[in-house]
């Protein structure tokens, strides 16, 4: 793709920039360099301390509030406190790994970067299992120092809440996802980069907090998955019925939510962009 060129509006001395090549469906190259092996152990080890850090704050809020052990019905960090833990461990842990994996540390994003071809076939399936494998690790430290609460509180499983449908438990899967995907892509997009280079844009922020944002909504419905190994690696590990019953929610929904956001931001923003431009320059 060529250089785009703004026309019109204010000159703040934005730079041109040039679109990186599509990835390659498979590149066998790739598995000879360190690089991909130390960026799936960064997505591993990742994705290991966000379940362990979210699962012990939803943990830690449910045997607060619970009335056979307080009477204090409002302790803890409630719901706000864990969509905080969420969306904040994400924000650390993107910064930390940006720049080794590209900071996924979640399927559905990794799929629709996938989709968009920004990574091989090769490196996005290591990517997946690295992640799951991480969360069932994470959530089975969480099991190992307190297993009676781990039990006890749920294990911080996901599960559609008693009067939400299989439907609105699956919309909000899919549109929570979609809101994460999508800023993913417009945080790292390149144009924005170049064409805000005055505004300087800490990608792992917008990311974070569009965690936080859809934690808030979706907590009541579905627990907030958006994350498939996030929910795999606690279903593995409190391995009750409810979880496994509920489980595909937590893998279709994210995935469509996150094609859904591919295909809006490199079909229809991205290229409807380049495809006006040209008229405009045609009509010149």
């Amino acid at each position: 793709m060529g250089k785009d060129v703004e026309v019109g509006g204010h000159d703040y001395g934005a730079k041109d920039y040039q679109d990186p090549p599509p990835a390659d469906l498979f590149d066998a190259e790739e598995l000879t360099k360190w690089s991909f092996y130390r960026a799936i152990i960064a997505e591993f080890i990742a994705t290991l301390l966000f379940l362990y850090i979210t699962v012990l704050t939803v943990i830690g809020y449910k045997s607060q509030t619970d009335p056979a052990h307080s009477p204090d019905q409002c302790g803890g960090v409630g719901i706000l406190g864990i969509a905080w833990a969420f969306g904040g461990m994400i924000f650390v842990l993107v910064y930390c790994t940006a720049g080794i994996s590209g900071g996924h540390i979640n399927p559905a994003v990794t799929f629709g970067l996938f989709l968009a071809r920004k990574v091989t076939l090769p490196r996005a399936f290591m990517y997946i299992v690295a992640q799951c494998l991480g969360a069932v690790c994470g959530c089975g430290l969480v099991k190992a120092f307190q297993k009676t609460y781990y039990n006890t509180y749920g294990g911080g499983a996901n599960e559609l809440a008693d009067g939400y449908s299989k439907g609105t438990g699956l919309g909000a899967e899919i549109i929570g996802t979609f809101v994460l995907v999508y800023t993913v892509f417009s945080a790292t997009d390149p144009k924005r980069n170049a064409r805000d280079s005055h505004v300087p844009v800490l990608a792992p922020l917008p990311i974070g907090f569009a965690v936080f944002m859809v934690h808030l909504a979706t907590i009541p419905i579905t627990g907030t998955g958006i994350n498939p190994a996030r929910s795999f690696g606690a279903a593995v590990m409190y391995g009750k019925d409810k979880a496994w019953d509920d489980q595909w929610l937590f893998w279709v929904g994210p995935m469509i939510g996150a094609a859904i956001a591919a295909f809006y931001h490199q079909y229809v923003l991205r290229a409807g962009a380049v495809k006006a431009l040209g008229s405009f320059r045609s009509n010149a």
